[in-house]
């Protein structure tokens, strides 16, 4: 792959004396869907983590956009354009729809924007238009969800990272979540995606990563990994 807006590089990562990430090396090209898949504790968050600066690597290296972002604090990460949808959604339930947004728009870099970032984020979200002010912690599962990711793009990212987006979520929920991931890629924003459900994941992402014990086991497009018999026999039980 060439013009990858994210590069990661031989990542170590330890809790403690646990390793959680060794020698994880990716690419995530600018304007594609990339997708990480594993079992559950294969390291796949801890990643997420560790580029957004939450967690702190022993070694290896991080660049976006050319510029190497390994030691830099989580805030500033965010400033440069790397959003985060958490896992669990991680709202603010005492705070209405409008104000858990504007602390997306918090950033230097979207400021200036805000009112139109709004306006974005209500377009794709008519729900929330309706609903701006109520209190976050009142609505359905979906509905924070919707929060949570217009949350992030108030922040006016250039590449998004979803952790476990359809976590807790009904089917038809699922689906319109997934729908919103196309939605904003066809838009031209950079996705990578960790997520439970291994073939929609795989069926959406241009290229993808197989985390193992905190290793990369395989990569492929996609659809490579959707016909590989592994894939199939570890993650979609076929």
């Amino acid at each position: 792959m060439s013009g990858a807006l994210l590069e990661v590089r031989d990542l170590d990562l330890y809790y403690g004396d646990a390793q959680a990430l060794a020698g994880v090396s990716l690419e995530v090209p600018k304007g594609e869907i990339v997708a990480i898949v594993g079992a559950n504790g294969a390291g796949k968050s801890s990643l997420l983590r560790t580029i957004s600066g939450i967690e702190r690597s022993r070694s290896g290296a991080i660049r976006f956009d050319g510029r190497d972002i390994t030691a830099m604090e989580s805030h500033g990460i965010c400033d440069l354009g790397i959003g985060q949808v958490a896992e669990g959604r991680q709202i603010f339930p005492s705070l209405t729809v409008e104000e858990n947004l504007e602390m997306g728009a918090l950033l230097p870099r979207a400021r200036a924007h805000a009112a139109r970032s709004f306006e974005e984020v209500f377009g794709l979200f008519p729900r929330l238009a309706e609903r701006r002010t109520q209190l976050a912690g009142t609505m359905s599962g979906g509905e924070q969800q919707m929060i949570a990711i217009g949350r992030c793009l108030m922040g006016r990212p250039d590449l998004i990272m979803f952790d476990e987006p359809s976590l807790g979520l009904a089917p038809t929920v699922v689906q319109e979540v997934f729908h919103t991931i196309r939605l904003l890629h066809a838009k031209g924003l950079t996705v990578l995606l960790v997520e439970q459900n291994v073939a929609l994941s795989l069926k959406l992402s241009e290229h993808a990563y197989v985390l193992e014990n905190g290793r990369v086991v395989m990569s492929g497009s996609g659809e490579e990994l959707l016909r590989d018999d592994r894939v199939r026999q570890a993650y979609l039980g076929l």
